[in-house]
């Protein structure tokens, strides 16, 4: 039993990888998985619940359902270039990372820029922005391929999670890992 949930987290994990940077090539067996009728099912049900806002205040509050979130996002402040992460990785600002309140750590998302339509994938490594309303900390080339300037500095985002680990070591599909139209 452990052995196939291992194997399921891995395929999925692999699955949202190859997604995340745009691979063309994936073994037939890792896209199976994410492709699975439990999978899809599970990202349905995901996607049919109504996006959640942030958590107000300043606590760290992990919501390992798969739902979509909205609120504004943010780009991570320069001087946290070199820091470590929450996952003990080093930040840069070169990377496709982003900091959650509410997503567990190593959950990987689509985050789409509400007012240009543009969107990328990321893999949360760190707790935060811990100002109310914001949903994401971006790096900055995250910022910029979803159109968010410095001069903008805040983007009202929706979150769709593709892959979210489970804290008994399982992943689960998120809303973004539906396939076809949300």
């Amino acid at each position: 039993m452990a052995a196939r949930h291992l194997a399921r987290a891995a395929a999925l994990f692999c699955a949202a990888f190859l997604y995340a940077t745009n691979a063309r090539c994936a073994p037939a067996t890792l896209t199976a998985d994410v492709a699975s009728p439990q999978a899809q099912a599970e990202a349905t049900a995901a996607a049919q619940l109504p996006p959640i806002a942030p958590p107000p205040g300043h606590r760290v509050v992990e919501d390992p359902s798969g739902r979509k979130q909205v609120g504004d996002a943010s780009v991570y402040a320069g001087h946290f270039e070199g820091h470590r992460m929450a996952d003990g990785h080093r930040f840069r600002h070169r990377g496709a990372v982003a900091a959650s309140r509410s997503l567990p750590l190593g959950t990987v998302a689509k985050v789409t820029n509400l007012q240009t339509g543009r969107s990328a994938t990321v893999t949360v490594e760190d707790h935060g922005p811990y100002v109310d309303g914001r949903t994401v900390d971006l790096t900055r080339a995250t910022a910029a391929q979803i159109g968010l300037t410095r001069k903008s500095g805040v983007a009202p985002v929706e979150v769709a999670p593709v892959v979210v680990p489970q804290k008994d070591g399982t992943v689960k599909a998120g809303a973004g890992a539906l396939q076809g139209p949300a």
